[in-house]
Parts: structure tokens; C-alpha cells; sequence
């Protein structure tokens, strides 16, 4: 049953990656709270870091929507089991306005903004430009008609005389006006790496600059108007919200959530949690053992920078190793692919690692995997049914060295994306699968069906064919209300 929702909303945009939209989207998170509103932050795309700044600013969860990932009626869904009517939603978008997967423009800010009926504020990087600023805008408005424009934030200004020229070239040849003027930062660093920032968990002085953007924002910007934006955005039409089915909490699923391990989406931890889960949250760095468990979920994050603390924990590592020879359950993405192989290397130097896996990973400068990913299961697993399509993201630097086919299986073709040895993932030994390939849970629920039940299964200490788990399944894959039949 639809019902007319009316959550104030807004949409943080630029013309480009690094024009100074996640700044201002922090900013702008944590002024609005100081002064009192109630503030939701929303990241799109698949990103996390950014994610987690976001969600560290608003000090609550911040959800991931993505139209690559989900379906149009999963992100409605999703946006209205988290927003709220007396709360301020702020989504920072991704890349350029305009800038998807293909000449259309699909999967992209814009296409986000339409599909929430979410005014959009647009960020520009002013450097070394003035009136042609005004074109940008007229464009981005006549390319995408649809689309609901709140205003313009100038960053990177230099002086009065810049601003003033920008400011009326925009408001002439444009019905937006500019909602705040950004001088350009002295002495402020925030640390990158990888063509993003630093996680907040490596920063150490996320405090500090938190308060920096929310003072910079608070005497920059008209937060009057940027409500008004927000609070005037339309009533859209959209089903109930994400229905997760409360269950008993009947197996224990640990969660590696540290410097090394930091990239979840919140919706897939929610998932787990409320089909029956009880999270235990570990530390690879400092726990010296592993507890009693029935599955374990190793997320993504920087290994290698942590690659010493990680060998360390020799005690842990053990206890890991010998679970997963054991049978244990343990889905990994990424970063916990690594950490389950036998060596990292990294800046000329070896670190061991659980060794479960019979592989290295070395660690370089260019990426060797970056961006979508559309793959198909073409082998058996332990977690996810044969011949099914998925869709998911990949980012990182590293690739697999001294390893030999045979000694493991590679269970997901790619269409999309790279993957971990020519266009295949999806490392199957054991129990354990490992991938390069990051899943989202509102776009493959089946995924936290799969962990649940192969946790229950290994909880009950049966001996039996992990492969064929999934196969037993009830699942309605077509709504996320109901995919999952009683």
C-alpha cells in the first residue's frame, strides 16, 4: 500500500570528483545539528569512507543508496525506513552531477535525485574560473530538466572580487541563487589516499576537523536557505518501508570492525542482526583469540597499513587458521581477502597473515580493480545459489602472487569489472568465501540468507555438503519486503 511521504531533503552535489562536495557535506551535517536539526546523512554510491566521515559527523549510521546496486523501488524503500518528517536528509552524491556508467547518464547523482524527488544543491570548484560557472549550471539545467535545483555553493574562493563575479553571473543567466560563498582553506589537511580520504578510524583528529567545516560552513553559508531547500522538497509516492523479519537471536556471527577491517555497509550488519544473528564485534589488532562463533564476516579496509599490528596478533591468527581448516563459515571481502592469505607485501616488506589461504597478496601504486562489477555464480559455494547474477563494486590495490590452480576455486564469472584473476572471484575453499567483489544486502539479500544459514548449520555440527545450502532456500527475490517466506 503507497502512502504520500514529505521528508525534507537534499542532495549535495559538484561538477566533479574533488570540488569539495564531502566537505561541504560534513559541514553541513554537523552545522545543522549544532543548531538543532535533526540530520540523517545518505552516501550514493558504493563508497564507504566517505560513508563513514558522514555517519562520524551526524554520529549515527549513514546509508549507502545506489542505483547500480538496488533497484529504483529498493532506494525509495530504503530512503523511507531512515529518513524522517522531522528530520533533515542530506545525501552526498558521487562524482559529477551528471556523471554515470554510460552516455545517459546512468546510475548517476542525477539519476538518484530524480528517483527521490530531492532538490539538489550543487558544490562548484571555483579555481581559476568565473562566468563560464553560469554555463555549467544553465547545462547541467537543460540536460536535466526533470531534476529540482535548490542552489549553488562556491568553494575554493580566493577573493571578493571572485566571488562577486561568479555570484552575479550565475543569478543572471540562472534562476538559482548562490546559498554560500567558500574561501579557499589555509593550513587545513585532510589526508588522502587512494583518490578518497582517509578513513576517520586512521585520522586521529576527527574531532578537530569536524569542528573546522562546521565553523567554515556556519559563517560561509545561508543555513537559513539551505532548510528552506530542504523543507520544500515534494511529496513523493512510495511503498511501506524495508521489512526485516525481527527473528530470535539463534547463532553468533563475529565481525572484524577495527583500524584494518572498517568497510560494512550498515544495511547488511541490520540484516544479519535481524534474521536472527547476534554480531560479535572482534579486533584483529588486539584480541588474542577468537571466540566461539558460527560464522565469521571479515569486511574490507587497509590491511597493509596495519600489516604489522596484524602480524603481531599471532595468537589471533592461529585461532582464525585453524576455524577456517576446521569448516568454520567465513565470508570475506576485500581487505579480509587478504588478511586470510598467507603473506601481505607491501613497501618492499613481507607480512604474515592467517595463511587459511593459499595465496599472496601484493599491494602496489595504480589500482588493479576500480569500479562496478556484474558477475554470475558459476561454481558451487558455500553461501550463494548456482547461476545467479549479482551486482557489486570493487576497489583496491592489491592483487593475488604464488598461487597455483587447483588449490582453490574461483566461483563467480565477471562481465563487469576485474576481479581477482582474469575476470573471475569469488575464492571458494573450504568454507571460506573470499572476493575482491563488495555485496550491498538490499540488492542481494540473499547474501545475509546464505551467512545465516550456513552459520545455523554449522551451530547444529552436522556433517554435510556446505555447497547445497543455498539451494534449500525458500526465497522471493523480487521485493525485499518478502523475500523471505516462513
Amino acid at each position: 500500500m503507497s502512502s504520500l511521504i514529505n521528508f525534507p531533503r537534499l542532495l549535495i552535489s559538484a561538477q566533479k570528483g574533488g570540488a569539495g562536495k564531502t566537505l561541504v557535506s560534513l559541514g553541513l551535517v554537523s552545522a545543522l545539528s549544532s543548531i538543532g536539526s535533526n540530520v540523517i546523512p545518505f552516501k550514493k554510491g558504493p563508497d564507504y569512507i566517505d560513508a563513514g566521515w558522514l555517519a562520524f559527523a551526524a554520529k549515527r549510521p549513514c546509508y549507502n543508496l545506489d542505483p547500480f546496486l538496488m533497484s529504483s523501488e529498493i532506494i525509495l524503500s530504503s530512503f523511507l525506513s531512515h529518513a524522517a518528517s522531522d528530520a533533515i536528509a542530506i545525501i552526498e552524491g558521487n562524482r559529477g552531477l551528471l556523471d554515470g556508467v554510460d552516455v545517459q547518464g546512468s546510475c548517476s547523482s542525477a539519476q538518484l535525485a530524480r528517483i527521490l524527488k530531492t532538490p539538489v544543491i550543487l558544490v562548484l570548484d571555483c579555481t581559476k574560473v568565473t562566468r563560464t560557472l553560469a554555463a555549467f549550471v544553465k547545462g547541467c539545467q537543460v540536460l536535466e530538466p526533470d531534476l529540482i535545483f535548490g542552489g549553488v555553493i562556491l568553494n575554493q574562493i580566493v577573493r571578493l572580487r571572485h566571488a562577486d563575479i561568479i555570484t552575479r553571473s550565475i543569478e543572471t543567466y540562472t534562476d538559482l541563487n548562490v546559498l554560500g560563498v567558500l574561501p579557499r582553506l589555509k593550513n587545513f589537511s585532510f589526508p588522502m589516499r587512494h583518490l578518497g580520504l582517509l578513513p576517520w578510524q586512521e585520522h586521529g583528529e576527527g574531532e578537530v576537523i569536524i569542528k573546522i567545516l562546521t565553523e567554515k560552513i556556519k559563517e560561509n553559508v545561508d543555513l537559513d536557505k539551505v532548510l528552506e531547500v530542504a523543507q520544500n522538497a515534494p511529496s513523493f509516492s512510495s511503498s511501506v518501508p524495508i521489512f526485516w523479519p525481527n527473528r530470535e537471536k539463534d547463532v553468533k556471527i563475529g565481525v572484524f570492525r577495527d583500524e584494518a577491517f572498517q568497510f560494512y555497509y550498515p544495511e547488511n550488519l541490520e540484516a544479519l542482526t535481524a534474521l536472527g544473528a547476534e554480531l560479535i564485534f572482534l579486533d584483529a589488532l588486539r584480541d588474542s583469540s577468537l571466540p566461539s562463533l558460527d560464522a565469521l564476516y571479515i569486511g574490507g579496509g587497509f590491511p597493509e597499513t596495519q600489516a604489522e599490528y596484524l602480524e603481531a596478533n599471532s595468537s589471533l591468527r592461529k585461532d582464525i587458521k585453524e576455524a577456517a581448516l576446521a569448516g568454520l563459515p567465513i565470508y570475506a571481502e576485500c581487505g579480509g581477502l587478504m588478511y586470510l592469505g598467507r603473506r601481505i607485501l607491501w613497501q618492499n616488506k613481507a607480512f604474515d597473515m592467517v595463511g587459511a589461504l593459499p595465496i599472496d597478496f601484493e599491494v602496489g601504486e595504480k589500482p588493479q580493480g576500480h569500479g562496478y562489477v556484474k558477475a554470475k555464480i558459476v561454481a558451487e559455494n558455500p553461501f550463494y545459489p548456482l547461476n545467479m547474477e549479482l551486482s557489486g563494486h570493487e576497489f583496491h590495490y592489491s592483487k593475488p602472487i604464488n598461487w597455483q590452480k587447483g588449490d582453490f576455486s574461483l566461483v563467480m564469472k565477471l562481465s563487469k569489472g576485474h576481479g581477482f584473476y582474469q575476470g573471475y572471484d569469488g575464492v571458494v575453499y573450504k568454507n571460506i568465501f573470499g572476493a575482491y567483489t563488495h555485496v550491498h544486502v538490499l540488492g542481494i539479500p540473499v547474501w545475509a540468507v546464505g551467512l545465516i544459514e550456513a552459520a545455523k548449520k554449522w551451530k547444529e555440527g552436522l556433517t554435510f555438503d556446505f555447497r547445497n545450502i543455498c539451494q534449500d532456500q525458500t526465497l522471493v527475490l523480487n521485493g525485499i519486503n518478502n523475500f523471505i517466506k516462513s
